[in-house]
């Protein structure tokens, strides 16, 4: 369906003729008496109005605050990983702000009518993606279909098996795996490639909300590593310029005799002063080595660059 335009429709209707067989076959044959874990009963309709259930006073206003404050932040943390994800690949960007007025506008619509909470489903936009879907309209048009399915045809998934559905999931996100980014992030930073692990794990061992729970950690980890142990360095002139580089990076760079020139890649804080200063002396220590071994001029000035 990707290679060719021509059948488009493949991949949008493998999902569906995949439930639809896979129902039949075990209710001809009765496969859930073998041991075969089947959806069962579904209740039919959409959830009746419940605003009359809604009070902000009581025993229960301060817990039901804290978990929905609790809730919100996991549910906006996943729907805006989940939505960068899908945005990266397609080329597009996304507008955070909107992103929150949907979330919101959603949930506060939906507990009038006492809904699960709504935010982005990774298994589900895997699935919509896959499918070949461009557009917002798929979703239009898929509520639409789940509204006519709850009110109408729900006793016909009783048969469906769990497998079909967890087999459609896997083959959605398998596609999503981008393992040369992966490999690509391993060389660039160990850290960043660390947090992606974490995530990748957690959210195939547990659940997503473990997954960004280990990566947000993890991130923070490296943020807070950064600012108490910024990094240093020691820079160089290139030949025939005027800029300093990195004499690591830059191996062509060279130093400028009796000046120790350092890179401090951070601002100074009190956390990170007693690091910097002994790094520095550190530095001064070691060119002083190598100049008496090399019988150079001694280190007269020291140069601190914090641009």
């Amino acid at each position: 369906g990707k290679r060719n335009k021509k059948f488009f429709w493949v991949p949008a209707i493998a999902p569906l003729i995949s439930v639809v067989l896979s129902t039949f076959f075990v209710f001809i044959t009765h496969a859930e008496k073998q041991g075969v874990a089947i959806v069962k009963h579904i209740e039919k309709g959409i959830n009746p109005s419940s605003v009359n259930q809604i009070y902000f006073t009581g025993e229960y206003l301060v817990k039901g605050m804290r978990i929905g404050v609790i809730a919100g932040m996991i549910a906006l943390t996943e729907a805006a990983a989940i939505g960068r994800t899908f945005a990266a690949m397609k080329d597009y960007q996304i507008d955070g702000n909107k992103e929150m007025v949907a979330l919101g506008t959603m949930n506060i619509v939906g507990s009038m009518t006492s809904c699960y909470i709504a935010t982005g489903s990774f298994s589900r936009s895997a699935v919509n993606f896959m499918a070949g879907c461009e557009t917002a309209v798929s979703n239009i048009v898929m509520s639409c279909v789940v509204f006519l399915t709850l009110e109408f045809i729900t006793p016909l998934f009783k048969y469906t098996p769990n497998a079909i559905l967890a087999a459609i999931i896997i083959s959605a996100v398998a596609g999503l795996l981008d393992f040369e980014a992966a490999i690509l992030i391993w060389k660039i930073d160990k850290f960043d490639f660390l947090a992606c692990m974490g995530a990748f794990l957690g959210t195939v061992f547990s659940s997503v909300e473990i997954g960004l729970l280990i990566a947000v950690i993890i991130s923070f980890a490296k943020i807070l590593l950064q600012v108490t142990r910024p990094r240093t360095a020691i820079l160089g002139k290139l030949p025939g310029t005027t800029v300093y580089r990195n004499i690591q990076q830059y191996p062509e760079a060279t130093k400028v005799p009796g000046i120790l020139i350092v890179r401090v890649d951070s601002a100074i804080y009190f956390s990170n002063s007693s690091y910097i200063r002994e790094r520095i002396l550190r530095w001064l220590m070691d060119e002083e080595e190598q100049v008496k071994a090399e019988c150079q001029s001694t280190i007269q000035f020291l140069i601190i660059e914090m641009s």
